[in-house]
């Protein structure tokens, strides 16, 4: 089945999410969309497969326009999608989850389904046990189930979204057969992938997002210096970073670190952070800095390893008994962890600051003006923009603090406010503690650390001081290169 999508927008509120996308692919082939993050990738699959609406555009499938569908509708069209995480029931067997949600051909024949799961496992070279409980299955193994259910639906076209995550070499090398085969086969397959590597072995072409419009687009055998180029923004120009100050004592480190969470949780991290450096954290979104950065502030256990930071082991830490020795973390998920919906910007000050009504409204005040925070000390937080939000929780971090960890500070800022935040976090933190952020845009890593730590998979790639840096370098450790 063939796929256009012609001229696609969609739009969040003030946010322009896609800008006139265009894409085609042809039937029987595998096409890679790749993207750092938010490109778009995720919004456009989520209009195919009927999850999101489109603002604007056409969709064609075959050459017929298909209309405003919900996931129903796209299911019914021939378009299914195999997720990150399993959409299946670990309670029941591998033969049940096969026949659950068989829409395209009910049957509660057992026995003829056994038989049909069977064939199609057979021919894709796959060995799964009809009886065995799911649960009991690695992620490899229920990924492949997941594709055997969408093949008994009888797809057309079928969606991978970062199929290689959690999955063992040898289930990888067995995943890729079987997409060949399923290609050959005359379907149409959609890769949605940060690594590199997997749509240089898998993609007959590839297209290119950033900012929510395609940049370029590629036919195998592909260059990736190119398909880096089309990704990334251009390096910054200009270094607007200060000289490194000398180093100081360790502020964190991290001893053989393991744990589960994100995408890929965090494998054997080694690392110390010292006072008076300043670290980006540089990766696709999930690769494990976001894991790395609650870990450090106590929010999450490690499996394996020892954590310290600020002179105490954190195995005996809370995030409270963190703060309270000089630690503060600004999360990403502003209204979820960082403010209190139905609170005004003057409670949030009382409660940060343990003070009454009339000394609250004056600090909010005084950062209302600092922070240019577009509302009023009675403001709720939800009522502010996002960018305000962020403007909020960053005049709410302590001023004393020795070590500030940050998830995206700069997050919904135009330029001029994320200068000035620099500015204000470097004359707060830098001479005096460390600060150790993660951002979305390379550009800002690149511009504002001193020392750069580079995730892919769970695992630090790269750890490279001011002297080192090198876009090049970095965008390609970020997808596997």
């Amino acid at each position: 089945m063939q796929v256009e999508l012609q001229q696609i927008h969609k739009r969040f509120g003030k946010n322009h999410a896609l800008k006139g996308v265009d894409l085609k692919v042809e039937a029987g082939t595998i096409h890679g969309l790749v993207g750092e993050n938010g490109a778009g990738k995720s919004t456009l699959m989520k209009i195919l497969t009927g999850y999101l609406s489109r603002t604007q555009g056409r969709i064609l499938l075959d050459g017929r326009e298909m209309a405003e569908a919900d996931p129903a509708t796209a299911a019914k069209s021939g378009i299914g999608m195999l997720y990150q995480e399993p959409q299946d029931f670990p309670p029941l067997t591998v033969l049940e989850n096969f026949m659950v949600g068989r829409d395209a051909e009910p049957d509660s024949d057992r026995d003829r389904q056994r038989q049909r799961l069977n064939d199609l496992a057979g021919g894709l070279h796959f060995q799964l046990d009809p009886a065995l409980k799911l649960e009991k299955l690695t992620v490899g193994e229920r990924q492949q189930l997941e594709l055997l259910r969408l093949l008994g639906r009888g797809v057309q076209v079928l969606i991978l979204d970062e199929p290689t995550t959690g999955i063992s070499d040898r289930q990888k090398e067995r995943l890729f057969g079987a997409l060949h085969q399923i290609r050959d086969q005359g379907r149409t397959i959609l890769l949605v992938s940060h690594k590199l590597e997997d749509v240089v072995a898998l993609c007959d072409r590839v297209t290119v997002l950033r900012h929510g419009m395609v940049t370029g687009e590629a036919q195998a055998p592909f260059q990736v210096p190119r398909l880096l180029e089309m990704m990334f923004d251009k390096p910054p120009e200009t270094d607007t970073r200060s000289e490194a100050a000398a180093r100081g004592e360790p502020l964190l480190s991290f001893d053989q670190v393991s744990a589960d969470g994100e995408r890929t949780g965090l494998s054997e991290c080694n690392l110390t952070i010292h006072r008076r450096e300043v670290v980006g954290l540089a990766g696709l979104s999930g690769s494990g800095q976001g894991l790395f950065l609650r870990l450090a502030a106590a929010l999450d256990k490690p499996a394996r390893g020892k954590i310290r930071t600020l002179g105490n082991d954190l195995g005996n830490m809370g995030h409270r008994e963190f703060r309270q020795a000089g630690g503060c973390f600004l999360p990403a998920d502003r209204l979820e962890e960082g403010l209190i919906p139905g609170f005004t910007v003057q409670d949030h000050f009382a409660l940060a600051h343990n003070c009454g009504m009339a000394t609250a409204k004056v600090l909010a005040a005084e950062a209302i003006s600092q922070f240019r925070i577009r509302g009023h000390p009675h403001t709720t937080a939800e009522s502010l923009s996002g960018g305000n939000q962020q403007r909020l929780l960053l005049s709410l971090m302590p001023p004393d603090a020795s070590l500030a960890l940050l998830e995206n500070p700069t997050r919904g800022l135009d330029m001029e406010s994320a200068r000035l935040v620099w500015e204000h976090l470097r004359r707060q933190f830098a001479s005096r503690g460390a600060i150790v952020f993660s951002s979305a845009e390379l550009d800002e890593i690149l511009n504002i650390a001193d020392r750069v730590l580079v995730f892919f998979d769970g695992r630090i790639v790269r750890d490279l001081p001011i002297g080192e840096l090198d876009y090049q370098d970095v965008a390609a450790a970020m997808t596997g290169k």
